[in-house]
């Protein structure tokens, strides 16, 4: 598929399609697809000839795998190049997700990550299947879980939302519907049927949202019991505490394969992510969308400029042994004042949204 359009848009009766067209990057979000994908929204979101948007992505593996961090990492630790523009581009896009006032249909079939959670998630109606991967891994590469999740992740129940952030552990459909990140689950190998349903929908028949959700349940199926249910009050136990040091004294009196699980999980993620992530989600539990988003656009930036999210990349990404070497490398030598550095405000330079 050399040289092919890494998206590809198509109207169908009434219907925007979008289709994330770089399978051999697991249709990661490079800056112009982005920039294409903003500006098709952006013309959609006024066009009466557009009723609802359908958004999957290419190849069997991936939805969408997040941000094309390798692209990042060639840049260097520069902040207001490339990798800031990327970044601001990336909200903006996310944030016009988030507004749209038309249905937007993500058909979650493969893996979704970091950036690609944002381009599902804040979507009218999430379609989850059996091969759908979820998971906001960033505190492993030495960043923060961002696209708007300082907004989404802490309004989820109980305290699921701190413990998809820190850990980034992974869900299947079944966990990803328990959790609120997914609202129904088809089958993969109905989504041919479900789009050509889409396509042929009576939009002008009542509310388009409610169109959209009839169509889809139509397709619905029982993806079976979540195993996130299965511990659930353990993460409400451990991670429902006001500090990272806490949340790890709890698994520790928690015991138990889970609990040594997620403390090995914890263990290897930066230990300065951590910290900002806890007050990442901590401050947006009391923030609209937007004052989110530019918050995290902020720590965005300050992550640019350290040396944990560039180590990160390298260990995980680029060289992949598994060994970054983060500074500071124990939760103890993370200060408060370090932590409230990432939250400095930008001046000039701050997120806007027209």
């Amino acid at each position: 598929m050399s040289g092919a359009p890494e998206i590809l848009f198509e109207l169908r009766g009434g219907v925007g399609f979008v289709l994330l067209n770089r399978p051999s990057a697991l249709n990661a979000l490079g800056l112009p697809l982005i920039e294409a994908f903003d500006a098709r929204l952006e013309a959609w979101a006024t066009d009466p000839a557009v009723k609802a948007v359908v958004v999957r992505g290419a190849g069997e593996r991936a939805f969408c795998a997040g941000g094309d961090v390798r692209s990042i990492w060639k840049g260097g630790r520069t902040v207001g190049g490339p990798a800031s523009d990327l970044f601001r581009r990336e909200y903006t896009l996310i944030r016009r997700i988030k507004v749209l006032p038309k249905p937007y249909i993500a058909l979650v079939d493969g893996i979704a990550m970091g950036g690609g959670v944002g381009v599902c998630v804040h979507g009218s109606h999430r379609v989850a299947t059996e091969r759908t991967m979820i998971a906001l891994p960033e505190t492993r590469i030495g960043l923060f879980p961002d696209v708007g999740s300082a907004h989404f992740l802490p309004r989820l129940p109980g305290a699921l939302g701190l413990y998809l952030g820190l850990t980034g552990v992974r869900l299947k459909a079944a966990d990803a519907l328990y959790a609120g990140l997914a609202d129904h689950y088809v089958e993969s190998a109905r989504l041919p049927e479900l789009e050509a349903a889409l396509a042929a929908a009576d939009w002008a028949s009542g509310d388009p949202h409610a169109v959209a959700s009839t169509t889809i349940e139509a397709f619905a199926s029982d993806p079976n019991a979540a195993p996130l249910g299965e511990y659930r009050a353990a993460v409400d136990r451990c991670f429902g505490q006001d500090s990272v040091a806490a949340i790890l004294a709890a698994l520790e009196a928690e015991g138990g394969d889970w609990a040594e699980r997620t403390l090995e999980t914890l263990g290897a993620c930066s230990p300065t992510s951590l910290k900002v992530t806890f007050e990442q989600l901590r401050r947006g539990a009391a923030l609209g969308f937007d004052d989110a988003m530019i918050m995290e656009f902020r720590l965005s930036q300050a992550f640019l400029a350290r040396h944990d999210f560039h180590e990160g990349i390298r260990a995980i990404v680029i060289d992949k042994d598994n060994a970054p070497k983060w500074r500071p490398d124990t939760l103890a030598e993370v200060s408060p004042d370090l932590v409230e550095a990432h939250f400095a405000p930008l001046g000039d330079s701050e997120l806007r949204f027209d």
